[in-house]
This record gives C-alpha cells, structure tokens and sequence, in this order.
C-alpha cells in the first residue's frame, strides 16, 4: 500500500469543469470521472459534477436546495462527461435547469436543479436521536483493513478504501468491506470528514463547493443498510450494485471541513432492487441534507 497521505485533492479534481460550446441547451461544461478500482465510475462524481454545471449558470443570491437524478448508463473510468444545461426557468424566489451529461456521444445521466433565494419564515429540524460513538473512538478503514492482511483484496481496492475516496469514512457499528461488521439491521451511520481542508474550486463559492462535496460523498454508502440487512459484504463475490436513480435535499448550511454524521436506514429490497435514505448532521446536530436512492443490488 502506498505510503502517500490520504488528501481531498480528488474531489477538488472531481468538481474542477471545464466550459465548452454548447451543442444541445444553453451552457456547457466537461468535467473527468475519477480513478477507482471498478469497472465504472462513482456515481458521486456525476451527481456532484452536474451540481458544479448547474450552480455555475444561477446568479448569485440563490442557492442549489434540491437535486432530483437518474443514472442512464454507465460512465467510463478516468474520462470526459460532458454536461449541458438548460435554463428552464429564472424567477424571483426560484431558478430550474436541467443538466445532462453526454459521454462517447450517449446520455447517461440527467437532473432536474432547483435553486430557491430563500425568504423569511419558520424553522424546524429533525433531531439527531441516535447515540453514536464519536469518530474519534472508531478505526479508520485504513485501520480495519490493516487488521485484516490476508483478506482477499487486491492492492488496488485495499489502497481505495483506505484513502482513495477524498473523505475519512468510519462506520457504526462497522464497515462492510469484508463482512457485515455489526447486526444485520436496516440501519447504520457514517461519520465523515474530508483528509484536509477543502480547497477553493474555480467557478464555485467556498458554500457551493460544501454543497457539491455533499453531493460527492453521499453515493459511496447510501445501499449500504440494504445490503447490511440482505448479509452482503462489498467483496461477496458476484456482487454487483449499481445507481438508479437519486433525490437530494439541502435544507441549510454548515461546516463541511468538520466531522458529519450520516445517518442512514434501508427502506425496501425487492426485485433486484434496493432503496436507501440518508440525513447529514453536523457535529453539533444541525441537519445539512437529506438523500433518497435506489439502486440495483444484484447477488449471485
């Protein structure tokens, strides 16, 4: 395993666009998947590249508050997705686009954004109930792999997961590499926190950065309570999993750069596939975000 430190740079690259000529809608941006071990991209890197796309066409004074996703096709590993967007509407309190994401001349990826300026009104958050350990009592998975040298993993995978994702990632009651680590209930958590501190992205504000790192790392656990209960490791062999489709909800603010804790339960599995919510919460209990996705789960 390589001795390099774990760091965020990845994401930084991630969300990194690159504008272009628009062919289908109003604007256009390419962005390039990142490395991972899989035979296709990370669903995240989708999701939080066309967030970037659609943030970059709103004016200033709105803010990105829900994304509504589907996954087409496949997108290749380490290469170009070009994202076009269309304006569909700009008013007062609420802006809409539609960003499509092309790949070797077919769609494989489309949203709905909206964007809302926000106003003055009441407030209400769900509170955080669960008693979770604190991040700091958990391993790392650098360290659970670490205990476990034998297990069939190659070098590539085990590099991955010990710090190839741009977020620490230390699970309650455990991870899912090897085995289900932990009872075969519906639920989990996951805190989280980026390697180092987020770097500015070209194009983004500093919030709109927070809100595209959300929209990264969302996608790398949210089937996890499914298979948790289903009794399916990452590494049961033949198991394959992909993203369907992906709603997303930011209802505020908050400190990305510290720990978050991501609460997530499975709601249903059946017919090959599986359904996930997630709440992000800071530290501190404020609740950031909320998910829902389901994906395709197909043992063997």
């Amino acid at each position: 395993m390589t001795d390099t430190a774990p760091t965020s740079a990845l994401f930084t690259a991630t969300v990194t666009l690159k504008p272009a000529e628009p062919e289908h809608f109003d604007l256009a941006f390419t962005a390039t998947t990142q490395p991972c071990p899989w035979p296709k991209a990370y669903g995240g890197d989708l999701v939080a590249q066309a967030a970037a796309a659609a943030m970059r066409s709103v004016a200033e004074g709105k803010s990105l508050h829900s994304m509504h996703s589907y996954f087409l096709r496949p997108a290749d590993i380490g290469a170009e997705i070009r994202y076009e967007v269309e304006v569909l509407r700009d008013g007062r309190g609420y802006s809409t686009r539609q960003v499509r994401g092309y790949q070797n001349g077919k769609p494989l990826y489309v949203c709905l954004a909206n964007f809302a300026a926000g106003e003055p009104g009441s407030a209400f958050r769900t509170t955080l109930t669960e008693d979770v350990p604190d991040p700091e009592d958990l391993p790392t998975a650098a360290e659970y792999l670490a205990r476990h040298p034998d297990a069939p993993l190659s070098e590539e995978i085990r590099t991955y997961w010990s710090g190839g994702r741009s977020f620490d990632m230390r699970h309650v009651p455990g991870p899912l590499y090897l085995t289900v680590d932990g009872d075969r209930t519906p639920h989990q958590a996951v805190w989280l926190k980026p390697y180092d501190p987020l770097r500015p992205v070209d194009g983004l504000t500093n919030a709109q950065r927070d809100l595209a790192a959300l929209a990264y790392v969302c996608d790398y656990t949210i089937l996890e309570p499914v298979l948790r209960v289903l009794d399916l490791p990452w590494t049961r062999p033949g198991l394959v999993t992909a993203s369907l489709d992906h709603a997303m909800w930011f209802h505020r603010t908050g400190p990305v750069d510290d720990w978050l804790l991501y609460v997530q339960e499975a709601v249903a599995a059946d017919a090959g596939r599986g359904l996930g919510t997630g709440r992000f919460f800071t530290r501190d209990h404020r609740h950031l975000a909320t998910v829902v996705q389901e994906g395709m789960i197909r043992p063997t």
